[in-house]
């Protein structure tokens, strides 16, 4: 997949550039979870970047949850040919479309919903998967959930509506990296046996290391092959925070923190331009 990686790796100098300009954001879990968006928009997903249709009618779609992982969605939208690749700089910046959480209010093409108020992706991601239902539509609707995010009951009244009600052409994907903004998930509020509680709600669990690309893809490619059968999917992806980028890795730190120029310097020798910096 080198291909893929290239384009990983230019996604992960897109992070720690817009979150370094602007001295805010997301960079550990946006770094984390890189590998999972270029597999998703550059080879899984069956989208249609232009013209940008809000209902995504015939097309998969894609909710993501932890919305203040933007800097990730914002650069693999940007690079798949949603919005041009320049307007990256804009992130965070007054009158910007790219806010700090992705919002619907500035039209930006590819976002479909306001996140990042925790614990609220998967309902929405059901009410689309059910639509789709609805209106004979085959496609399928991913979505991403950080692990801490778990901790909002919210999420389990989705998941247990999710299994009563058959949707079966929803793939949920958790980001298991053990890290949230007050520390690790075990310190701040153990999650136990997650797949063992996702299966007792009723769903189909699958496994996979979110930092090996050979992994995200044939993952993800085998979740589809499972949809519907009568069961909601979730992947339970680990991941390392920072992954990419060696200071960063493992610590939630970095959770919200932006490098300094000299920790910017270092990161973006870590991650070689691959398809042209903004």
């Amino acid at each position: 997949m080198p291909e893929l990686k290239d384009i990983a790796t230019q996604i992960r100098r897109d992070i720690v550039r817009m979150v370094h300009a602007v001295q805010s954001g997301h960079p550990g879990g946006s770094l984390g979870c890189t590998d999972f968006f270029t597999a998703l928009y550059f080879k899984v997903m069956e989208h249609q970047p232009v013209p940008f249709e809000m209902d995504g009618k015939n097309q998969d779609l894609f909710f993501l949850s932890n919305g203040h992982i933007s800097p990730v969605f914002y650069s693999a939208l940007a690079r798949s040919g949603y919005f041009p690749v320049p307007e990256l700089a804009t992130f965070r910046k007054l009158d910007s479309r790219l806010q700090g959480h992705p919002t619907t209010h500035e039209h930006l093409p590819g976002i479909r919903v306001a996140s990042g108020s925790l614990g609220q992706g998967l309902s929405v991601a059901c009410g689309a998967a059910l639509t789709k239902k609805l209106n004979n539509d085959h496609k399928v609707v991913y979505s991403l959930h950080g692990d801490g995010e778990l901790q909002e009951g919210q999420n389990w009244e989705a998941i247990m509506f999710a299994a009563h009600h058959k949707i079966d052409n929803l793939i949920a994907t958790v980001d298991y990296n053990g890290q949230q903004i007050d520390g690790p998930t075990d310190k701040v509020m153990s999650l136990g046996d997650l797949e063992a509680k996702f299966h007792a709600f009723g769903w189909r669990v699958l496994s996979m290391n979110g930092n090996d690309m050979d992994d995200v893809v044939a993952t993800l490619q085998k979740a589809k092959s499972l949809t519907g059968k009568a069961q909601p999917i979730v992947i339970l992806m680990t991941t390392v925070m920072g992954a990419g980028v060696d200071f960063m890795m493992g610590s939630h730190e970095w959770h919200g923190i932006a490098p300094n120029d000299e920790q910017l310097a270092k990161a973006l020798d870590q991650l070689p331009e691959t398809l042209g910096d903004y």
